[in-house]
């Protein structure tokens, strides 16, 4: 139990370090659209690689926070069904769709791997003006699929560990994994 504590903390100290470098990239690409406008209508003088980069960068933020989000519940949910449900069967809907989710991720997560690696060894590359190769750029895509995993699986854990949980006896009262 001890090690799965302290996996659990190791996962989220990545995802912490993550979203920060997914905010990094934010301000990043920002600065960088800034300068592409600075450069091209105040010194007529435009970059060729801003665009590219800014693509790509938008890709990696989602991919390197999407876990985080989960982690928090910051994702949109439609609730109108589970809210009226009793816990316990929330509890089930819940854990049942984690799992779904988590299986659907890791089949993802492998396809990305295989995708990779065939980008990896073919060397294909985008056809833009950077002509960047594609493995590396595309490589964040498996990564954040397999960190989903395991985060359905926490969440899934944390949900059936709810189950055991005594029922609450306030009318109107939700236990929350």
């Amino acid at each position: 139990m001890k090690l799965l504590v302290k996996a659990a903390a190791t996962l989220d100290h990545l995802l912490d370090f993550l979203i920060w470098l997914a905010g990094a990239l934010l301000i990043f690409g920002w600065l960088s659209v800034c300068f592409e406008v600075f450069m091209r209508y105040f010194l007529n003088r435009p970059t060729i690689w801003v665009i590219d980069i800014t693509e790509h960068i938008l890709v990696w933020i989602t991919f390197l926070g999407t876990t985080w989000l989960l982690r928090r519940e910051g994702h949109a949910k439609i609730e109108l069904l589970t809210l009226r449900l009793r816990p316990r069967a929330r509890i089930v809907i819940n854990s049942i769709t984690s799992i779904l989710c988590a299986i659907i991720c890791l089949v993802v997560a492998w396809y990305g791997v295989r995708v990779v690696w065939q980008h990896f060894h073919t060397g294909i590359i985008f056809p833009t003006i950077l002509e960047l190769p594609k493995a590396p750029l595309y490589l964040v895509v498996p990564i954040g699929f397999f960190l989903l995993f395991i985060q359905f699986l926490r969440r899934t854990y944390g949900y059936l560990a709810g189950w055991r949980l005594p029922q609450a006896t306030n009318k109107g009262s939700i236990v929350k994994p």
